[in-house]
């Protein structure tokens, strides 16, 4: 049997993407799947479908307070959050960083995985504002890229060619179906198959044929 295509579609925005993007990679060097990320934006889908923010509503805030901070723990992400994260959010747009990770996603793909990461450490961890150029700066140079490298990816962000893939892959994501993130996608057996949420990975696996260990699984010893 082939590689299944898991597609994980996520914003910076969204601290359950986070947790989602972490499993994912755990499970990427168990499971019998290839991982692609789809960085898109949240605001976008949000406004094709007429979701709301969930923490709009008081008391779903005062839930997702508490969910988000037991959920980090039992996954194993630095997530950090306050009740005041969701003025913080409301308040900030990383229409800048998603369009920044997707002109790294287009010329330097290698660093995907830890420019995404270091997004939301800046983000969810050390509550900083993520829209500031020097901002985005600091953060490229944490996932590795050279300073020169960094200040031309920035350039690209208000270049048509960026604009239009965050666009497309947003606009991918809500032909699958999409009306929230994180949003993942496997392709199984011909078909997608859309899960929406950081929990849903347990159903994922069950539907592709992997066991689930659970958020932080034990990683098997190479063969020698």
């Amino acid at each position: 049997m082939g590689r299944t295509l898991v597609e994980l579609f996520y914003d910076v925005v969204s601290p359950y993407s986070w947790l989602g993007f972490e499993v994912l990679c755990r499970y990427q060097h168990i499971w019998n799947i290839d991982l692609r990320f789809r960085p898109a934006f949240l605001g976008g889908i949000m406004q094709a479908t007429g979701n709301k923010p969930p923490a709009m509503l008081p008391k779903r805030a005062e839930y997702l307070l508490k969910d988000i901070k037991r959920m980090a723990e039992y996954y194993q992400v630095p997530v950090q959050i306050s009740g005041d994260d969701f003025q913080r959010i409301l308040g900030k747009s990383t229409l800048g960083a998603m369009r920044f990770i997707t002109a790294i996603d287009m010329t330097q793909p290698r660093y995907l995985e830890p420019l995404s990461r270091e997004f939301w450490i800046r983000f969810w961890s050390q509550h900083e504002d993520i829209s500031q150029p020097e901002n985005i700066l600091a953060v490229a140079g944490q996932a590795g890229l050279s300073s020169e490298v960094a200040q031309k990816q920035l350039e690209m962000i208000s270049s048509s060619a960026v604009k239009n893939r965050l666009k497309e892959t947003t606009e991918e994501a809500i032909k699958y179906g999409a009306f929230g993130m994180p949003t993942v996608v496997a392709h199984f057996n011909g078909e997608p198959h859309l899960f929406f949420g950081s929990d849903r990975l347990e159903l994922l696996g069950s539907i592709i044929g992997e066991k689930w260990q659970g958020p932080v699984p034990s990683v098997p010893s190479p063969k020698m």
